[in-house]
């Protein structure tokens, strides 16, 4: 969709319309998607399910970010495939670009209690030949039984097509798509984290807060 931004007055800086555009983006946010992926996470966790999250480029960034945070405050056992840079460069030059995620959740073993998280901002689509690699990963963890979270932007692609819960960033202006899908996979990875039904450790501030 394309948003009421669009035609927000010129005069207005970039800084105020791209603030506007988070701001819209934030109150369209589906509560219930997210409601649903942090039961299927705090679900996850009680049957000793693993989580692995899977992205490209600034989402992979992202990924290893949410790694530390499922693990270090949620207590769930997390991986991100590309925090392994001498694995992920192996086999793509030795097997070949879009079938890296497939291979390493193949050798890890990916079972029917575990899930795969992805941060995408297309959501892969085999068709435009963007993100094969987690098109191939998702197909590989439908097959297993694994249940499959998305956080993505534009119409979710094919990770939208086959999650248990799926996240999608409104579009609320098409120049800022990336940016804007990017910034609020930490969004809502923070707010999963923060959620009653997924937080069982205490952040270090929040922890010290009064104590001076």
């Amino acid at each position: 969709m394309q948003g009421k931004l669009q035609g927000m007055n010129t005069e207005h800086t970039f800084a105020e319309t791209f603030l506007a555009e988070a701001a819209q983006i934030a109150a369209e946010l589906d509560r219930a998607s997210i409601e649903k992926a942090a039961k299927m996470i705090g679900d996850l966790r009680a049957t000793g399910g693993r989580l692995f999250i899977l992205g490209v480029g600034g989402s992979a960034a992202n990924a290893s970010h949410a790694v530390n945070d499922f693990r270090k405050i949620a207590g769930i056992e997390a991986y991100a495939p590309t925090d392994n840079v001498s694995e992920l460069t192996a086999r793509t030059n030795d097997e070949g670009w879009s079938t890296v995620f497939e291979s390493w959740l193949k050798t890890s073993r990916l079972q029917a209690r575990d899930a795969v998280l992805v941060f995408s901002v297309g959501g892969g689509d085999l068709d435009r030949n963007v993100s094969p690699n987690l098109v191939a990963a998702l197909k590989l963890a439908k097959a297993v039984g694994a249940k499959v979270i998305g956080v993505v932007g534009r119409d979710g692609g094919y990770t939208a097509k086959v999650a248990d819960a799926c996240v999608l960033i409104p579009v609320v202006n098409p120049v800022h798509v990336t940016p804007h899908s990017e910034a609020f996979q930490a969004v809502v990875w923070h707010l999963l984290v923060s959620h009653p039904a997924v937080k069982v450790e205490q952040t270090k501030w929040e922890s010290t807060a009064g104590t001076r």
